[in-house]
């Protein structure tokens, strides 16, 4: 079934959205249904041909997707995230990729009967994980900071390391034979790596001083970055094959950690770009499949990956991690984790399609090989690394707490009350004396501006998902708003309002900038705070058949300002001005109740009346009675 090119652009575009939005709906890496879809569309069916589609281009266009995804990744490492650790990254991409190279080499060699040097191209091309499925696992796995920082460096590091073991492999097949074609390969590797380094570390310092010194208008950062990114992969490659992944990942790492350069920009618009572009290229290479070369898979081809699983990849990380500060339970979901991506994917193709060319025995197995380890990989960890690292106490609770901006009397209130409700709370001041109080209430704290560079290094988000901005400096609430709309979504996002006047609308934040309206339009910090000096006070209440949220808001004898709606499977709801959740019967509220005066004054009538009346009868009372009382 052939369609217009223009339909199988759409359809993969379309298609590969709906992949990211399941997988985000059921909390599952959106690398497995993205594969899966792509088989569908491709060798299943035959909806979307890649091939016909792309042309020449495609292979190209997939090593220029891979660069981009490569240097966003890199741009998300920094030096203080792996301290103390940095002798373990060194390892798991030296030594253990040596290590797995080796495991895999023999296996496939021995179980599989591949010529060696097929063996040893394959061995190299499973040794990387990546950013395309590292990212994606540990977004939905949420393992220790640890552990999540150990495997992003080691994913992002290892593709170019991979790449150029690829090359070295690929040479060797190539030259068997020729004098001199160890020592040749050997040189390519070294070159490749000297050359992309070189290139790379250049580019990241010219690109530092263009940004740091202004020379560039903030609406052209983004597309000056991109347009060097590709522009250095193309020009490292033509002077050292695969050196263009090593250069890309040099430039992202020393600009993310050059002093003084601002790219938070840059990086928002390369993860929008990078989830795009891996979305796109697992549908188009898996549609690249074919039917045949599938069904050529033995059982011992499963063996092998099972020996990458259960041999190769413990091994790596037992001899990486000796030493290190990791505990056994750290290092057991360590060892299990390590998905194959996209770098093995297009590499595999690239090879493959050369090799064949060349006449090379057994080289349209390296595909569908490559495959069955991406697939068998992802598949796998992705079902099975959330329930083992909550199995093994290394994963971060859920996301369920509040970053409350500021720590004054409606801000301790309001994280008092949800702290009660078992959400976690984390007020943030730069008054040590609002800190203080926070503290001596149980909350949690930090001390300092929200939005400072200190605050990027030192605070802790773990299992914190909304933020509401409760500080009577709205400008703070606004910055902290802008600051955490990447880090939490836009919809967990919240502050306060503040009062409007004819004179103050043409100075008004935008609402895309502040978040949603806390509680209602008309309730500002000044309100709050009035409210709660006048004996308000923020109560739990359950909500029945018999006595509804209407029978709540309307209660008689009291004013009702409801602030959340916890659901029956405890999950927490905002009221805004904007939206307004619908609670029902099982549901509890937490609001703002403040009770009539007169009702007050009678109450304070009737324990002023029972104090009397308890002073009276203790006069009345002999001295026997006194003494007996005694």
């Amino acid at each position: 079934m052939e369609l217009e090119i223009a339909f199988q652009l759409a359809i993969i575009t379309v298609v590969a959205f709906g992949c990211q939005w399941v997988a985000w709906r059921i909390k599952l890496p959106a690398i497995l249904p993205l594969l899966l879809t792509g088989l569908a569309l491709g060798p299943l069916t035959g909806v979307v041909s890649p091939q016909d589609l792309f042309g020449d281009l495609l292979l190209p266009g997939v090593s220029l997707a891979v660069s981009i995804i490569l240097f966003e990744g890199a741009m998300t490492l920094r030096f203080d995230e792996i301290r103390g650790l940095e002798k373990t990254v060194q390892r798991l991409v030296t030594w253990g990729a040596l290590i797995t190279w080796s495991v895999v080499t023999l296996s496939a060699w021995w179980l599989l009967e591949l010529p060696l040097g097929l063996a040893l191209l394959f061995g190299a091309l499973v040794v990387v994980t990546g950013p395309t499925v590292i990212v994606p696992l540990l977004r939905s796995v949420r393992p220790v900071s640890s552990v999540s920082r150990l495997l992003r460096w080691e994913g992002i590091v290892i593709d170019p390391i991979g790449a150029i073991l690829a090359v070295l492999a690929y040479e060797l097949v190539v030259a068997t034979g020729q004098d001199g074609a160890i020592l040749h390969s050997l040189w390519l590797f070294f070159q490749a790596i000297l050359v992309g380094g070189a290139i790379g570390t250049l580019v990241a310092l010219g690109l530092a001083e263009l940004l740091r010194r202004h020379l560039i208008p903030e609406y052209l950062r983004s597309f000056l970055v991109l347009s060097m990114v590709i522009g250095e992969f193309v020009l490292a490659n033509g002077l050292s094959e695969e050196s263009g992944l090593v250069a890309v990942t040099a430039t992202g790492i020393v600009l993310a950690n050059r002093k003084g350069v601002r790219t938070d920009d840059i990086l928002h618009f390369k993860e929008n770009l990078s989830v795009m572009l891996i979305s796109v290229l697992f549908i188009v290479l898996a549609a690249r499949l074919e039917m045949e070369e599938l069904s050529q898979l033995s059982a011992t081809a499963l063996a092998v990956l099972v020996i990458i699983q259960l041999v190769a990849r413990p091994l790596s990380v037992l001899f990486s991690t000796m030493g290190s500060s990791l505990n056994w339970r750290e290092k057991s979901l360590l060892a299990w984790i390590a998905p194959r991506g996209i770098v093995a994917a297009a590499i595999s193709a690239l090879f493959a399609e050369r090799l064949q060319q060349n006449g090379v025995a057994g080289a349209e197995m390296l595909v569908p090989l490559t495959f069955m380890v991406i697939i068998g990989t992802v598949a796998l960890q992705s079902l099975t690394a959330r329930p083992l690292a909550r199995l093994l106490k290394v994963a971060e609770p859920a996301p369920r707490g509040f970053l409350i901006i500021g720590a004054n009397p409606v801000a301790r209130a309001i994280g008092a009350a949800l702290q009660k409700n078992n959400f976690p709370v984390t007020v943030t001041d730069s008054s040590w004396e609002s800190i203080r109080a926070a503290r001596m209430e149980g909350l949690g704290t930090f001390y300092g501006n929200p939005v400072s560079q200190h605050a990027d290094q030192y605070l802790d988000l773990i299992g914190l998902g909304k933020l509401l901005g409760l500080s009577p400096r709205r400008e703070l609430n606004t910055m902290s708003t802008m600051r955490y709309r990447i880090e939490f979504g836009e919809q967990n996002i919240f502050s306060l309002p503040t009062q409007k006047t004819e004179k103050e609308v043409k100075h008004e934040v935008a609402p895309e900038h502040r978040g949603a309206t806390l509680f209602g339009a008309d309730m500002t910090y000044a309100r709050l705070a009035s409210l709660l000096s006048q004996g308000a006070e923020i109560r739990k209440t359950r909500l029945t058949e018999e006595f509804d949220f209407e029978a709540y808001r309307n209660a008689p004898g009291r004013q009702v300002w409801p602030l959340f709606a916890i659901d029956s499977r405890d999950r927490v709801q905002v009221f805004t001005a904007e939206s307004q959740p619908e609670p029902k019967a099982g549901w509890h509220m937490l609001g703002l109740i403040k009770e009539d005066t007169a009702k007050e004054e009678a109450k304070a009538e009737a324990r002023a009346e029972a104090a009397a009346e308890k002073v009276a009868a203790e006069k009345e009372k002999g001295p026997e009675e006194k003494s007996k009382d005694k």
